[in-house]
């Protein structure tokens, strides 16, 4: 029977630890790096949708325009024709 006092009990250990270890470093890095990458995607789909709804809300902006002038065309024209 291996008692904990044989040098290969102690290599065996150290190997398992070295080796739980490494692949805890290893696991660490890929997910970092992972989501690393997802984050950036997501920040570039914000971007786009930021900038299609500014587009969006810019055009919405100039119809507003053009209605308020049309509105404020028909209500002076009203007011005239009463007076």
């Amino acid at each position: 029977m291996l008692t904990l006092n044989e040098p290969q009990v102690w290599t065996v250990i150290g190997v398992f630890a070295t080796a739980l270890f490494g692949m805890l470093g290893f696991v660490t890095s890929s997910i970092s790096r992972t989501l690393r990458t997802e984050i950036g995607s997501v920040r570039n789909e914000v971007g786009s949708l930021r900038g299609e709804m500014n587009a969006r809300f810019d055009s919405l902006s100039g119809r507003i325009d053009h209605l308020d002038r049309d509105v404020q065309f028909l209500m002076k024209r009203e007011l005239e024709d009463r007076a």
